[in-house]
């Protein structure tokens, strides 16, 4: 049999019978609270489990989990924290009631949060004889919304009327919702904390986003706290790993929940794993506001002004902030808009995530929306920049490839293990749209950087044309200083070692690296005409002996002299070798296979075996060794010299 695992949230006014409903379905009392059984009403979370059967498919069992939400007005807060991972909302309407404020401050705030299935029940129905005109006035007070063609099932929990063709309709509701998906980034948002005696600290919440396991190590957010899994739970059962879609009780080491705790926990907080991002105090997002009333809440008819103040619920948690626009100075209700919130305390969220907006005093839910960019810069506020990205991503929230496409525009290079590591989106996915990308033309790769390959041909066009620049008005140079050019284009790199790449990028084309400068293979500088007998002096030295040259001082003693030697070695046609050594290159490259050739014959050589094949001096040997070694050709061991295991596998390789 099939197991299928979500979980189902309960939506309504107080006093329509949800928690009444909950029991008759699952045989369980949600209303865990001595207060709330004392009062008869709900105000906090409760929760229940129940498995229905598929009625089509008798090998498909629907095991769910069910939270129960308060109705009261003054325990919204609450219910929020209840339905933010919902599968299935079950919106409980009386019969003999009718559609209620609550009703609909319930029903705007799931569709904020992104749900877009429910089933109605009309509890009480065994009250009238006939119900047509009560379903009839649901189904009107639907239309509009997300949940226009919900089925609208009258059941009655007292007298258990209903409650198969509930179960039923349920059923058919959730064949066709996706499981939640394992994209290797659980995130459990606690609901509950409390400490069992004897147990230690244990919370509970919905898991989605990937699995976790006995014995993981985890971290809290936003405080970034590390922790981590001891046990496991599942509807009272105990278990090795959890799975996404789950309700699931964790208990966790070294954190505890009393407030005089150093390391404490509590809702609203979030269990998840280290390296998946980080909090901010900034979140830019799409807002929206109903144009629908509900009534006697007289804010939620007026404007949000920029900078007001509000009350931002996302998971479990309820954070202030304060809210600016994007090119509005207020939203009207009915309205979209960019906005930025500016929290008082970091706050943790995913891009993509639903979240609902109410006003500070707490008497009226105002908005919701969706997080398009987890930690802005405070710099980038209103710049064009930010904002095309933010409007190219409000038009596609859902879609990996304009999300990746739309931050490498923005930030133009980015290392690819830091992608999008706060999204609904596995690694394994984002790897994918990269490479559709690259194969599109839109990025590329510049070593362990992606980089947007409009952005990148820009940097390196205007690299070239500075270099050929520099070419046209120093024509005796042999390059431009790789310091000039670090200085002309670092600052408008997001990381210094990009330069690097961009040099490399350079050499792949029509470049050369030359010392410590960088030259157009076209270009051939010339002495000027005060230095070229010097030069012509020195070279002529030079290639008399090639393997016992004069050493630098001899060959170069005047300050001309030196401004020569100078230009020969940034072109290369002369190696400096140090304060003893200056020999032409073809010299040390003939010293070289030399020295490679005897290697290769005998295994090892001493330093007077070598001296001896070349044919020169101590002087001048050493140096030649010495960058032998830095390039990796030799290794010396002892007394002796021999080819480096490295060098020797390049040659087999190539």
């Amino acid at each position: 049999m099939t197991r299928r695992h979500y979980i189902v949230g309960t939506a309504g006014h107080i006093d329509h019978g949800k928690s009444t409903l909950v029991e008759a379905l699952t045989g369980t009392d949600p209303d865990r609270l001595p207060e709330e059984q004392a009062r008869g009403m709900t105000i906090d979370l409760g929760f229940a489990h129940v498995d229905i059967l598929d009625p089509e498919d008798s090998e498909t069992l629907y095991s769910l989990g069910v939270v129960d939400v308060p109705g009261h007005a003054d325990f919204v807060k609450n219910m929020v924290a209840g339905v933010g991972s919902i599968d299935l909302a079950l919106i409980v309407v009386a019969a003999d009631d009718r559609w209620m404020p609550q009703t609909e401050e319930h029903m705007q705030i799931i569709e904020y949060l992104g749900v877009t299935r429910a089933v109605v029940a009309l509890t009480k129905s065994d009250l009238l004889e006939d119900f047509s005109e009560a379903i009839l006035g649901v189904q009107e007070r639907l239309v509009g919304t997300v949940f226009a063609n919900a089925p609208v099932v009258p059941v009655s929990a007292i007298g258990g009327d209903g409650l198969d063709d509930l179960r039923a309709t349920m059923a058919k509701a959730l064949a066709e919702v996706p499981q939640s998906p394992d994209i290797g980034k659980p995130r459990l948002h606690v609901d509950r904390a409390f400490s069992p005696k004897g147990i230690g600290t244990v919370v509970t919440g919905t898991l989605t986003g990937g699995r976790l396991q006995k014995g993981d190590a985890a971290c809290l957010q936003p405080s970034g706290e590390k922790t981590s899994v001891r046990n496991l739970q599942s509807h009272n059962a105990n278990v090795d790993v959890a799975y996404p879609g789950m309700r699931t009780a964790v208990n966790l080491t070294d954190v505890g929940v009393s407030k005089q705790e150093r390391r404490r926990v509590g809702r609203g907080d979030v269990v998840t794993l280290p390296g998946l991002g980080e909090a901010s105090l900034l979140i830019d997002a799409l807002v929206r506001r109903s144009d629908r009333e509900i009534p006697g809440q007289p804010a939620a008819t007026k404007p949000i002004k920029n900078g007001q103040r509000v009350r931002w619920h996302h998971g479990g948690s309820s954070h202030s902030a304060r809210v600016y626009f994007y090119g509005k100075r207020v939203l009207q209700p009915g309205e979209t808009g960019l906005a930025q919130l500016r929290f008082d305390h970091p706050v943790y969220a995913f891009f993509g995530d639903g979240f609902v907006i109410r006003d500070w005093p707490k008497t009226s839910s105002l908005a919701g929306g969706r997080v398009l960019d987890t930690s802005p810069e405070s710099s980038a506020f209103r710049s064009d920049a930010h904002l095309r990205f933010l409007n190219v991503r409000a038009a596609s929230v859902g879609d990996l490839s304009v999300a990746v496409r739309s931050l490498l525009e923005r930030d133009h290079a980015l290392q690819e293990g830091d992608l999008m590591v706060q999204s609904p989106f596995s690694k394994e996915s984002i790897l994918q749209a990269l490479q559709d990308l690259c194969e599109s033309g839109d990025v590329e790769h510049a070593g362990e950087w992606i980089v947007h390959r409009e952005w990148w041909a820009g940097l390196l066009a205007s690299m070239s044309e500075q270099i050929q620049e520099h070419h046209r008005l120093h024509g005796d140079q042999g390059g431009m200083s790789l310091r000039d050019l670090r200085t002309a284009f670092e600052s408008q790199l997001p990381a210094p070692v990009l330069f690097d790449e961009l040099v490399e990028a350079l050499c792949r084309a029509n470049f050369r690296r030359i010392g410590s400068a960088l030259r157009h293979q076209d270009h051939r500088p010339s002495l000027p005409p005060e230095l070229r007998a010097a030069g012509d002096r020195i070279l002529e030295a030079l290639r008399r002996v090639p393997l016992e040259p004069p050493n630098p001082k001899e060959l170069a003693p005047t300050p001309g002299d030196q401004k020569a030697l100078r230009f020969l070695m940034e072109m290369g046609e002369v190696l400096d070798l140090g304060e003893k050594c200056a020999l032409l290159s073809d010299a040390y490259e003939s010293a070289k296979a030399a020295v490679i050739a005897y290697l290769h014959a005998n295994q090892k050589a001493t330093v007077s075996e070598l001296r001896q094949t070349i044919g020169t001096t101590r002087r001048v040997l050493m140096p030649i060794l010495d960058r032998l070694d830095k390039q990796g050709v030799t290794v010396r061991s002892g007394d002796f010299r021999m080819l480096s295991r490295v060098y020797l596998r390049q040659q087999e390789q190539g």
